[in-house]
């Protein structure tokens, strides 16, 4: 297939610029997998779609504050953005100015802090910065990585609504949107109604955002990104395979990282980087159902979400989205596909 297959024409309108102020709140599309019957209806009502057998699989990443804002010895105003942190006092970074900075340069950053270039590889550079460990910097200085579609600064609201309520391990620059809809009070109430849920992490990185740029799929190079999946989520899914239930993924995120752990043929425990990419025609090993988001038009996630559901039908689905004003993204509604 060939890139321009997924392209779809969104009206500005329609991306959400803003969280709801009730994170359950948003509108739910839910799509037969067999059939490709969509109905509308809210998301409150997700938990009622769920059966007792299943298993909820969440990404369990945080969003680090993974954009700072500093100033070349020059005088020249920089962005960075961190990819990935591979160290105490170091990363890999995008940095964006009117003339790329060389090896050796000093970045001077808010309140006194600091960075120096340490090497640049294609796109990246690798930073080593100064005094406070890095991850306490970013919660000092730093600023939460909205996505280039939201037309705005990041403010005191998105430090907490670009992050889910069970967010626990440090190191994604973009959220896994699927889980912001969940909040405490949905999350016990899936408890009690003894559905089972476990973790996965995958660690979100900024290239989930940049462009498929070439139109045969067959020559895009997908972008790597940090997963880890335990021995005890593994377990839970093979249990919930024994009982007849469903493995639902919160999110593509999921979906990655445990489809990335079945490369095998058999779902395993393990950590390291993927640069899984799931395209249609991919056999799923390890996922039944998924929520996801809306995704951007001729993006990687929505070739895995036509994956999972098949092209047609999905692009049908994403039509109907359009026409009945859904909120397309991050903050976005959400869409939930089962048999």
């Amino acid at each position: 297939m060939k890139k321009s297959d997924f392209s779809y024409d969104l009206p500005d309108a329609l991306i959400a610029q803003t969280p709801l102020i009730d994170r359950t709140a948003s509108r739910l599309l839910v799509m037969n997998k067999k059939t490709g019957h969509c109905e509308d209806t809210q998301f409150n009502t997700f938990i009622d779609l769920l059966k007792t057998d299943d298993l909820l699989v969440f990404n369990n990443t945080k969003v680090i504050p993974a954009r700072l804002f500093g100033k070349k010895p020059t005088g020249g105003h920089v962005e960075i953005l961190i990819e990935r942190v591979t160290g105490s006092h170091q990363a890999l970074a995008h940095i964006r100015a009117s003339k790329s900075p060389k090896v050796g340069t000093c970045i001077d950053l808010a309140e006194g802090h600091s960075c120096n270039v340490l090497a640049r590889h294609d796109d990246l550079f690798e930073l080593q910065f100064f005094g406070l460990p890095l991850l306490t910097l970013l919660e000092k200085i730093g600023h939460i990585p909205l996505p280039p579609y939201i037309k705005r600064a990041d403010d005191a609201v998105d430090l907490i609504r670009y992050q889910t309520v069970f967010a626990q391990e440090a190191g994604a620059v973009a959220a896994p949107t699927a889980g912001l809809h969940f909040d405490v009070a949905l999350l016990d109430k899936i408890k009690q109604k003894a559905i089972q849920t476990a973790y996965v992490t995958l660690h979100v990185g900024s290239g989930t955002f940049q462009p498929v740029r070439v139109d045969n799929l067959a020559e895009h190079i997908m972008h790597k990104e940090y997963f880890a999946v335990t021995q005890a989520t593994v377990d839970a899914v093979l249990q919930t395979r024994a009982r007849g239930g469903r493995v639902i993924a919160i999110g593509t995120t999921a979906v990655r990282a445990l489809e990335s752990a079945s490369k095998s043929g058999t779902l395993s425990a393990g950590f390291g980087d993927t640069d899984l990419f799931i395209t249609p025609g991919y056999q799923f090993k390890a996922v039944d159902a998924l929520l996801t988001n809306f995704h951007l038009s001729e993006s990687t996630l929505l070739m895995l979400v036509s994956a999972f559901a098949d092209y047609e039908p999905v692009m049908c689905a994403y039509r109907h989205a359009i026409a009945a004003s859904y909120r397309f993204f991050s903050y976005g509604d959400a869409m939930f596909i089962a048999d």
